[in-house]
């Protein structure tokens, strides 16, 4: 059967347990590899109940969390300037602690702390200091002040976009007239922005959202592998893709509270990478919080949310690739009493992870 969120933490269950370690097994597949000289280039994502970073002697320790029993807990030590120390740290979901010491001595180390809650979102990003260029920050208020340099913008994001829908389409799904029809109308889209004049946002976001309709159309050929249903029986609705948007979100159809391990895993993916956009628009100077196609809001990154557009088709095929690759279990997702479904803790780091860098 599948299991509430809580259960599932605790639980005792050998299909539980046996999935949680295969999944940790993937994780040093994924690592990018590290030059002698260079900084760790991969996040550290932890999971699990009981996370605790704390400073001891002037290092960082920490323990990762538990996600499934039996399970010995990791422990893992950094020292300052430590080349093994990664830039980013996330945290899914989970329980633990961490003290105000911590988040000095990440920022001293350059480190970013992030936080994915368990329906993707984004819940804090610490530690790499705000080192604003008066320059950049000059030029988001002047494009969010002037409609045709905020037009400009836009199409040139969406039209990136679109191209990279095509080229994501071409590479997870097998020819056919449908697919050849979507890709056409994403490659038609995007040059009809780069050559069109329009006059206002809603011109640019009815091109954006046919092709996008389009572009979702193929994916009613996402096939999932599973195993082990006699034991743990996934929904019907599990067994074929039907739309990118969540039933259970009411009249207007939203992407958040996903009803579908694909969606799910999209969720969890897009906020990692929205995470690391932010850093490095941190980094870089702007202000994450600016945005220029999508308006501000003081709770929201619009800038962000701006640059990830043309990423957006990208995560979509590295988790396409994914899905479509393994065999799963019931016992890699948790079905809520609502009907939203979330990723396991070790499946959600091993997503986190597929889409760094």
């Amino acid at each position: 059967m599948l299991i509430d969120s809580q259960y599932a933490a605790n639980s005792n269950s050998d299909n539980w347990a046996i999935q949680s370690e295969l999944w940790i097994a993937e994780l040093p597949k994924l690592q990018k590899a590290r030059l002698r000289r260079q900084r760790n280039p991969n996040p550290l994502i932890l999971a699990g109940h009981g996370i605790s970073l704390q400073i001891d002697k002037g290092t960082l320790a920490i323990k990762e969390g538990f996600t499934h029993h039996p399970q010995k807990q990791i422990e893992q030590r950094y020292f300052k300037g430590d080349l093994e120390l990664p830039r980013i740290i996330i945290l899914l979901d989970g329980s633990g602690s961490l003290s105000f010491d911590v988040l000095s001595w990440l920022s001293e180390q350059g480190v970013s702390l992030v936080r994915i809650k368990y329906d993707g979102s984004i819940a804090i990003v610490a530690g790499a200091g705000f080192r604003v260029n008066p320059e950049k920050l000059k030029w988001q208020f002047e494009l969010q002040s002037n409609e045709v340099k905020r037009i400009e913008f836009a199409k040139e994001l969406i039209a990136q976009k679109l191209l990279n829908c095509a080229a994501t389409l071409k590479s997870q799904f097998e020819p056919s007239e449908r697919r050849t029809k979507a890709i056409a109308k994403n490659t038609n889209g995007a040059a009809q922005l780069t050559s069109g004049r329009f006059s206002n946002m809603g011109e640019i976001r009815a091109i954006e959202g046919e092709a996008a309709a389009a572009y979702f159309s193929i994916w009613s050929a996402i096939t999932m592998q599973w195993t082990a249903q006699s034991r743990y029986p996934v929904p019907k609705s599990w067994q074929h893709y039907l739309s990118r948007s969540s039933p259970l979100t009411g009249k207007l159809p939203k992407n958040k509270n996903a009803a579908h391990p694909v969606n799910a895993m999209l969720n969890y993916a897009y906020a990692a990478k929205a995470s690391q956009l932010q850093i490095k628009a941190i980094g870089d100077g702007y202000d994450p919080y600016s945005g220029i196609m999508h308006h501000a809001r003081d709770d929201f990154p619009a800038y962000v949310y701006d640059i990830i557009e043309p990423e957006r088709p990208k995560v979509d095929a590295t988790i396409l690739a994914f899905a479509q690759s393994r065999t799963f279990s019931g016992a890699d997702f948790i079905l809520c009493k609502d009907g939203v479904c979330r990723l396991s803790p070790q499946l959600a780091r091993v997503v986190a992870l597929l889409v760094s860098g």
